[in-house]
């Protein structure tokens, strides 16, 4: 079954950096991230073979420690021979983080990334569509 695009979900819990030291916690975070799809997938899917763009919005519990850009690789190796053939793919990559003390006011959210808004922290929003240039028109 084709994918319909954009795709949209959460994944709960801290997101485990590239760098992290231990390769369990790396694995842990991958498969969770691939499990978190899965309720915004047709079963029996197939992977697309288009151009990608993929946003990542992090609602943290406090303030940050770190770099942002730290969270993002391990996203696209889990969902790599899931939603797409092959990492490159993905041609745009934007990643934000929302601490609760900058408070932010999405104008039209979609339901998913509502419910990360009124969602126990912390949670990545994920959404992968497949217009690489959305949004810069």
């Amino acid at each position: 079954m084709e994918l319909i695009f954009p795709i949209e979900f959460l994944v709960s819990g801290t997101p485990v950096s590239f760098q992290a030291a231990r390769p369990s916690s790396k694995s842990q975070w991958k498969q969770k991230v691939r499990a978190a799809s899965d309720g915004s997938l047709p079963e029996n899917h197939f992977a697309c073979e288009g151009k990608l763009a993929v946003t990542l919005f992090y609602f943290p519990v406090g303030s940050v420690q770190g770099d942002v850009d730290n969270i993002v690789k391990l996203v696209p190796d889990a969902l790599n021979q899931h939603i797409y053939m092959d990492e490159s793919q993905i041609e745009r990559v934007v990643i934000q983080k929302f601490e609760p003390q900058r408070v932010f006011s999405f104008t039209q959210p979609s339901p998913v990334l509502a419910a990360a808004l009124s969602a126990q922290k912390p949670i990545l929003y994920v959404r992968l569509s497949d217009d690489p240039f959305e949004e810069l028109a």
